[in-house]
């Protein structure tokens, strides 16, 4: 199947974001992508107040991002934040398209690096796969990254291709970590990877949102044996690329580190 992975650099305007989905998806679409994936906080960048704009999965601005997908008749995945507990929100993944409709909420939230998101934030309790065009992938959202067990858990439960969606931290060796977990991850799990990130908001000469993390850019698209198939750099970009899920079975008969594994 054909996918796109849509590397923009969200603002704290939520009508100025859905624009930004409009326009990578109608791209995406034009390009022949059956789904369109954008980041972690594309509704509204980290940086920001989140309490105020977090909305549930039937709010106006999902319905927005609804509509776009049907309009289009493709899938789009794309990170918004809705109400938690305790005046928290919830990291939440959309995804919904034709025949299409689910979300994911953050399970790993980001305690690192001097930035505490679990003080707004809001944990997920459990992974969540979705198949689109027979193809089943698998969610993460950024910090999941570091935690292969949910990458192998969505393996375990049917997925191909397991999608990142991130606003990584800037930071000394911060991309060069990003790129070698999404590749490890799929070398995990045996599947595609898509990771798309947040933009550099730096690349596009904005300042820093002090220790938010806003993104690096290097979305990317891994093979199941960690080769890179597309690796963008920090600037807002829309990469499109072909995927072939029976390459998956393949490489899990040649490694089949699934079936290999012990639990201890």
């Amino acid at each position: 199947m054909r996918l796109a992975v849509a590397q923009i650099i969200s603002g704290a305007d939520l009508a100025a974001n859905l624009e930004l989905i409009r326009d990578y998806a109608t791209r995406a679409k034009a390009a022949g992508a059956e789904l369109v994936v954008f980041p972690e906080a594309a509704m509204r960048a980290f940086g920001n107040s989140l309490t105020d704009i977090a909305e549930p999965l039937d709010g106006p601005w999902a319905a927005a991002v609804r509509g776009i997908a049907h309009e289009l008749d493709i899938t789009v995945v794309a990170g918004m934040f809705t109400p938690g507990d305790g005046g928290r929100v919830r990291n939440t993944l959309l995804v919904t398209g034709p025949g299409v409709e689910t979300s994911y909420d953050k399970i790993h939230l980001f305690d690192a690096f001097g930035f505490a998101e679990s003080d707004t934030v809001d944990a997920g309790t459990a992974p969540v796969t979705f198949e689109v065009g027979g193809t089943t992938f698998g969610l993460a959202t950024c910090y999941d990254v570091r935690f292969p067990a949910l990458f192998t858990a969505n393996a375990k439960a049917g997925a191909q291709v397991n999608i990142v969606c991130a606003s990584w931290g800037a930071g000394e060796g911060k991309a060069e970590q990003w790129d070698l977990l999404v590749r490890a991850r799929a070398l995990d799990s045996t599947t595609f990877v898509v990771a798309s990130g947040q933009g550099d908001p730096a690349s596009v000469g904005i300042a820093s949102a002090g220790k938010a993390p806003t993104g690096v850019g290097h979305s990317a698209v891994i093979s199941p044996l960690g080769a890179a198939l597309v690796a963008l750099g920090g600037k807002p970009d829309l990469a499109v690329v072909d995927i072939d899920q029976s390459v998956v079975a393949e490489v899990r008969g040649k490694l089949p580190v699934l079936a290999n594994a012990r639990t201890f």
